[in-house]
Order: C-alpha cells, then sequence, then structure tokens
C-alpha cells in the first residue's frame, strides 16, 4: 500500500513538473513592435513559437492617444509592415480627411498601432503570448535554450531551439555576457557583398510627430539601408538573433524599420528550426525566399512595388548585386530606384556574372558585347550557359516576348535591353538567385 502511495505521489510530482515546462521552436522574449513582428512571421511560417513579454500588454511603447504621422516607410511597403498599413487605413477610413492612398504617409494614434499589431498577433496560428512575464535565467541547452520565466509569481522553464532577443538594450544578451554591436546603418548598404544576404530595409526618413514625448533623437537617421543577416547574429552563442539596439523602441517614426527587422529575424529563426540547425548554418538565400513569399522587399526600390508582376524577379536579381540600384533626392529623404525603364550597362554585370558562371568569362571575351548590353547579347549569354540552341531560343522567345512577358516593347533584337526585361528573363532562365551566398554575401563555389 505504502509503494502505491509513493508511486502515486511520484506519477503526480512529474505531472507537476512537466506542467511547469514548455517546449517551443522560437522564443521571442520582448513584445515591441519588433519582437510582435519576429513572432508573427516565426508562427506564420509555421513554426511553434512563444513570445513573453514583462509588460500587461503588447508595445507598451506604444499607447499615446495623439493622433501623430509617420514620415517613413510609405514607399516601402514590406510584409508585416505593408500589411499593419492597411490594417491602420481601413480603421481610420471614415475619418474625415484622412488620406488612403496607397503610399501616403500614415497618420494613427499609437494606441490604436498597438491594437492593431495585438489583432494580427492574435489571428496567427502556432503563437501563445504570454505577457506579465518576466525573464530570470537563460542557460544553453544543447543545441538549444532552457528560459526560467516567472508570470503571476509562479516559475515555468521553456525549452527552446532559437531565441530572439527583442528586449530594450538587449538585455539578454547582456545576461549571457555578450558583446553585440548593432549593424552601422550610416555605411553605404553597397560598400561590401553584405547587402546580398539583406532580411530587411528601409529608409531613414523620419517625419514630424505631433507627440513630443513620443520623439527621441538620439539615434542618427540612416539613410536607405539593408540590414544583412549576419547582423542580427549574436556573437559567440548559438541560435541566438538579435534585433533591439537597432531602433528605438519609443519613438514610433522607427515602427516601420522595427517591423521589417523583426519579420527578417522571424524567417531566420524559422529556418533554424525548421531544418534543426544553428544559426552560424543560416541559408540566406532560402531565408530571403521565405521573406519573398510573405511581400517582403529585401532591397528598397521604391520604384517596383509588390502589385508588379515580376517584383519577385527584380528583388531577386537585385539580391545578386548583378542589377543595383541608384540613389536620387527627393525632398528631405533619398529614394533608391531600380529604374526598370533604363539600359542595362555591360561594365555592371560582366564581374557579377563572371563571379557566378563559370561560362560568362569565355563568352565575354568572344562576344566582346558594346556598352549598352542588347537583347541579342542577352540571348546569346542564356544559351550559352543553358545550352539551348540559339534558334529555337529567338524563335520562343519572338513569341513569348509580348504574350507571356508582358513586354510593352517590339521584339528587337538589335536594341539595348532594359533593366526589367534583363532582370526578368535572367531570373527564370539563369535563376542566378540560387547561387549559393555565404553571411558575408560573398558567392560559394
Amino acid at each position: 500500500m505504502i509503494k502505491k502511495l509513493f508511486l502515486v505521489l511520484l506519477l503526480l510530482k512529474c505531472s507537476f513538473t512537466y506542467a511547469q515546462t514548455i517546449k517551443t521552436d522560437i522564443l521571442v522574449i520582448g513584445g515591441g513592435p519588433a519582437g510582435a513582428s519576429a513572432a508573427i512571421q516565426g508562427a506564420r511560417s509555421k513554426i511553434k513559437t512563444v513570445l513573453v513579454e514583462a509588460d500587461p500588454q503588447l508595445c507598451p511603447s506604444m499607447q499615446a492617444q495623439t493622433m501623430i504621422t509617420i514620415g517613413g516607410g510609405h514607399n516601402l511597403p514590406s510584409g508585416i509592415w505593408g500589411e499593419f498599413r492597411k490594417w491602420v487605413m481601413i480603421f481610420y477610413k471614415k475619418a474625415p480627411g484622412y488620406d488612403t492612398a496607397y503610399n501616403a504617409p500614415l497618420r494613427l494614434e499609437p494606441f490604436t498601432g498597438a491594437a492593431v499589431i495585438k489583432k494580427m498577433a492574435d489571428t496567427v496560428k502556432n503563437l501563445t503570448i504570454k505577457v506579465n512575464t518576466t525573464v530570470s535565467t537563460v542557460k544553453r541547452d544543447g543545441d538549444g535554450w532552457v528560459v526560467t520565466v516567472s508570470q503571476d509569481s509562479k516559475s515555468q522553464q521553456i525549452k527552446t531551439r532559437v531565441i530572439i532577443d527583442a528586449t530594450p538594450n538587449a538585455a539578454i544578451a547582456q545576461k549571457l555576457n555578450l558583446n553585440f554591436k548593432p549593424a552601422d546603418l550610416m555605411a553605404n548598404s553597397y560598400q561590401s557583398t553584405a547587402y546580398r544576404t539583406s532580411i530587411a530595409t528601409g529608409d531613414g526618413y523620419k517625419g514630424r510627430s505631433d507627440d513630443k514625448k513620443n520623439t527621441s533623437n538620439s539615434y542618427p537617421q540612416p539613410p536607405v539601408y539593408c540590414i544583412p543577416l549576419s547582423a542580427v547574429v549574436a556573437p559567440g552563442a548559438e541560435n541566438l538573433l538579435i534585433i533591439s539596439s537597432f531602433f528605438p523602441e519609443d519613438d514610433i517614426q522607427y515602427l516601420p524599420n522595427q517591423l521589417m527587422l523583426g519579420q527578417g529575424a522571424g524567417a531566420a529563426a524559422a529556418f533554424c528550426a525548421f531544418f534543426k540547425t544553428t544559426t552560424h548554418k543560416l541559408n540566406a538565400r532560402t531565408v530571403q525566399g521565405e521573406l519573398l513569399d510573405f511581400k517582403s522587399y529585401l532591397l528598397p526600390f521604391a520604384d517596383v512595388n509588390q502589385n508588379d508582376h515580376y517584383f519577385r524577379a527584380v528583388q531577386q536579381v537585385g539580391a545578386t548585386g548583378l542589377l543595383r540600384g541608384v540613389q536620387k533626392l527627393d525632398g528631405n529623404k533619398t529614394d533608391v530606384l531600380f529604374m526598370p525603364d533604363s539600359a542595362v550597362n555591360t561594365a555592371e554585370i560582366e564581374p557579377v556574372l563572371n563571379d557566378i558562371y563559370t561560362r560568362t568569362f569565355l563568352w565575354f571575351n568572344r562576344e566582346k558585347p558594346t556598352q549598352k548590353f542588347t537583347v541579342e547579347n542577352t540571348l546569346s549569354l542564356i544559351s550559352e550557359i543553358t545550352l539551348t540552341d540559339p534558334k529555337t531560343l529567338h524563335i520562343s522567345m519572338a513569341k513569348a516576348w509580348k504574350s507571356q512577358y508582358k513586354f510593352q516593347t517590339d521584339f528587337d533584337v538589335n536594341r539595348p535591353i532594359t533593366r526589367r526585361e534583363f532582370a526578368i528573363l535572367v531570373n527564370q532562365f539563369l535563376n542566378p538567385f540560387a547561387r549559393t551566398v555565404d553571411l558575408s554575401g560573398r558567392f560559394v563555389n
């Protein structure tokens, strides 16, 4: 009888212990806009995700009830930020004088914005949100982590494969004594090849805020930028991504930047969880492909938006570096333009093509294309790399030029090819985006 009683008590104890342990694939610590966006993306990527926030609600810094205007981000309605814009405009569409144009500066009351983000999070499967929850300890657990949290004076353990630190001032990284420094967004994004691994982009325009208490001038205004995948990977700790410290959480003018960055980190965490791997084995192209599936911008091309049927092709070719954007000053901000109707310059694409394909070096030496790359050059190059019969390719392209590709120009092999036409054809036939790059953006053989 005593043995049976002991067994029952032991089983009850095991059951109680199990109930205090939560198992998840992604744990987001910090429920500000960036953390909420990361959690939403992780869950939308069909990965079990838990978000913990110390305050009683998500986005605790967004509680002001004064109407403000967010000046940036309206030319780049990327992913979750674009979705957020849509829902806010729907909410205010009946307000007198409210501008609901596609790229109008967004006007809202911050507490309404917080409610919109909560509504978006509440509709996502695979996502558990725990507010009033503080973190006491963070420890390694094999390839993952064990995090002790407290809610309503009750402690729980959360076992997770990946942590996203979205706390103010990277508090989790500080607990682990990690020396994390956010990427320098003032640097020119094209100075290195890291832009090829971009998981978030945006402009640095900071519009006025009618709520002066909600405006911080402590952060410099970056130019148009890309945040590379490596920038959020914690140094010296596997499966820890850090997205705090990039933008001030108490300034709503940075809301577009926060939502875009969080979504990028959420996709990266989902990659590690799905493939059961670590952050230092991240595949940038797979992560970027997931972001493109969710209508995110990789590069800040303001003149090719998501409504363009070939938006993805332009983004993918841009991410290879074959066709770079051109900066243009527009009032008090700078746009990066793809210039889809401009001609392709041979000098721009030749070095990148030679890095990606082994056969192009011989082709350039043989064909010696002129300064402006032509339609004929493009078809000849495709034929060279894919080993397609040139005559067959010409015949099929002449038929498909307007019917399939919807090009507005006539099929003329002798004229310079536009950047839009080149991006579409190269993306389809050569798929340079499939070429693997490492976390620094260099092509991997």
